[in-house]
């Protein structure tokens, strides 16, 4: 690895390490599986800067690694419930750890538990759009079209409300 190299992948671990345990946290219950997967991001982001050229800005580059690593840690694991689309959920089941009583860790519990319902796409979809990124930016990221984004972030924002106006409902439409 190059001095450049190094220096991208420091400056990305700084800026974006939070995000990244975020994401991993998301997308795995177990504590151990998620540190499983923060290490495999980490890794894979050291290794991709020997292709980073500067053809997009390093935070659609992290983002992009980090949820590709994180769709491919989700899509081998078979341990997995089948997913459904986001238009077939109707609410959000509890929280698996009602003990919390801090609101804000009880509400991303909650959508923690929604992230892992839905297919992984939509669930980059909805962790890029939490962590403030632009409909261009999650286009970029994912590699779906600004359309197509903009109706899935729709579709989340729609779903994640309509689950917090209902937090005693529990349960997934099946039609």
């Amino acid at each position: 690895m190059t001095a450049q190299q190094e220096h991208l992948y420091r400056q990305a671990e700084a800026q974006f390490a939070p995000a990244i345990a975020r994401l991993a946290h998301a997308m795995e219950r177990q504590p151990d599986r998620a540190a499983d997967l923060m290490q495999d991001i980490h890794f894979e982001l050291w290794r991709s800067f020997a292709r980073f050229e500067g053809q997009c800005s390093l935070s659609t580059w992290v983002y992009r690694i980090a949820h590709n690593v994180a769709a491919d840690h989700v899509g081998a694991a078979t341990r997995l419930p089948k997913t459904i689309p986001l238009d077939q959920i109707e609410t959000l089941p509890a929280p698996h750890d009602a003990e919390r009583g801090h609101a804000e860790n009880h509400a991303m519990s909650r959508v923690h538990e929604l992230l892992r319902q839905v297919a992984p796409l939509d669930a980059q979809v909805i962790l890029l759009w939490l962590e403030g990124q632009t409909g261009a930016e999650i286009a970029e990221i994912t590699g779906l079209n600004s359309n197509a984004v903009a109706v899935r972030t729709h579709r989340a924002k729609a779903l994640i409300a309509k689950a917090f106006e209902e937090p005693q409902t529990v349960g997934i439409a099946h039609d």
